[in-house]
């Protein structure tokens, strides 16, 4: 299994690369060692980190308050959220 997330300090540090201006938004598997997600917006003054937080927050359904960026202006990021087997599976069942 590739280790695309870590668990610390009861929290999933989930490892993404994100594609922006894409058709839709979408996790579409994995890149190398990390999850790929496409997102619509472009990479424009935070744009694509607004929507990439709101697909995220509809996804795992977890408050977009919930939700932390680690390289906001890299197009390879660190998603922290909160611990929860529901979306433990979900991360696992793109794998």
């Amino acid at each position: 299994m590739q280790n695309i997330y870590e668990i610390k300090n009861g929290k999933i540090f989930l490892y993404i690369k994100v594609q922006p201006n894409s058709s839709k938004n979408k996790i579409s598997g994995l890149y190398g060692e990390m999850l790929k997600i496409n997102i619509k917006a472009p990479a424009v003054e935070g744009a694509a980190n607004k929507e990439l937080v709101k697909f995220i927050s509809k996804e795992f359904k977890i408050p977009k308050s919930d939700i932390e960026i680690k390289g906001e202006t890299s197009k390879k990021k660190t998603l922290i959220v909160p611990l929860r087997e529901d979306i433990l599976e979900k991360i696992k069942s793109v794998l």
